[in-house]
């Protein structure tokens, strides 16, 4: 900012800068006018916007690092924002590191959303770090990146350490099987985590087989996404000896893989022990005819599941008669979903 500009602002009538500061929006207001001069300061620490802002969505703009390390500057004293949004933007591992610098010592913000953005290791090893020591953050999308197997060892070793992270979405980041062999080993030690979204990251039977053993001990994770993975019927059959244990997880998504008849036995066999699952996607899988009869059958005993989608898979007139019988005297099922996400 020019000198004439500040030496304006030490002179203009505090009104008049509360009109300006009135028609900027959130970004400009918080990257404009902090540390520009100390008047301008006491003048927007005053500001009653900046006394009640909770929540900032920059989400699909043209962010890239530097603007994110003049944002943090901005909001390095404050404490009211607790959600802000910067998916779909240009953010690199120097951005998240500017970020991590903020959650080192910021008290108030809960939700972070870093999703569609370009960070990748070096972006989720500062990341770790910060979830190491932070006590506030809830909330953490970093979907859509590049964090890979070495990025998911980083957040899972902060994972171990952070006590109230609650979910965490790491969709369609390239982590693969020996990333989730690191994420399930955190899951062993993490008692906060409630939310894990996995979704597209070829884990593959290995991660499905690690994840599973972590479920068995896990007591408080309810949630788990794990879409499009490259899981055949053998990871679905460790899954299933999970699921017959597990007392907490009421909803998985094991939709887009490859179980077919075989993972749907093991998966049918876990829901006549199972008391908590209430949510099974289970789209696209190839399960026939014969996957369907052992769920069906497993319908019949089971009391809490109220939502199946087994909708694109390869079930014929045999299956669904299977499937209309256990409706007959399930009572918790929700019936038209059940037959709608079946056709």
């Amino acid at each position: 900012m020019s000198r004439d500009v500040t030496s304006s602002l030490l002179t203009l009538p505090v009104e008049l800068i509360y009109r300006i500061l009135d028609n900027l929006d959130d970004f400009t207001f918080l990257c404009s006018t902090r540390n520009v001069c100390q008047r301008l300061n006491y003048i927007t620490d005053a500001y009653h916007r900046y006394q009640i802002i909770t929540t900032i969505n920059l989400a699909d703009n043209k962010i890239h690092d530097q603007g994110i390390a003049y944002l943090t500057a901005a909001l390095k004293n404050n404490t009211t924002l607790t959600t802000l949004n910067l998916q779909c933007n240009s953010i690199e591992d120097q951005g998240a590191k500017y970020l991590t610098d903020i959650l080192l010592n910021n008290t108030t913000l809960t939700a972070l959303d870093f999703c569609a953005n370009e960070i990748q290791d070096n972006g989720a090893k500062y990341l770790a770090a910060a979830l190491r020591n932070n006590s506030t953050l809830t909330i953490l999308n970093l979907g859509r990146n590049q964090i890979g197997t070495s990025g998911a060892q980083y957040l899972a070793a902060g994972l171990k350490q952070n006590k109230t992270l609650r979910i965490l979405d790491l969709s369609e980041n390239g982590i693969e099987s020996q990333g989730a062999v690191y994420l399930a080993d955190s899951l062993t030690n993490n008692n906060a985590l409630t939310t894990l979204n996995l979704s597209e990251n070829s884990i593959g039977d290995q991660g499905a087989q690690h994840l599973a053993h972590a479920l068995t001990n896990n007591k408080t994770l309810t949630i788990l996404n794990l879409e499009c993975n490259e899981i055949s019927g053998l990871g679905a059959q460790h899954l299933g000896n999970a699921l017959t244990s597990n007392t907490a997880l009421t909803s998985i998504d094991l939709g887009h893989n490859e179980i077919g008849n075989r993972g749907a036995q093991h998966l049918g066999n876990a829901l006549i022990n199972n008391t908590t699952l209430i949510s099974f996607v289970l789209r696209l899988n190839e399960i026939e005819d014969e996957g369907v009869e052992n769920l069906a059958f497993a319908l019949r005993n089971n009391r809490t599941l109220t939502t199946l989608d087994l909708c694109n898979n390869r079930i014929g007139d045999n299956g669904a008669q299977h499937l209309a019988n256990t409706l007959i005297n399930n009572t918790v099922i929700d019936y038209p979903s059940a037959a709608l996400y079946a056709l």
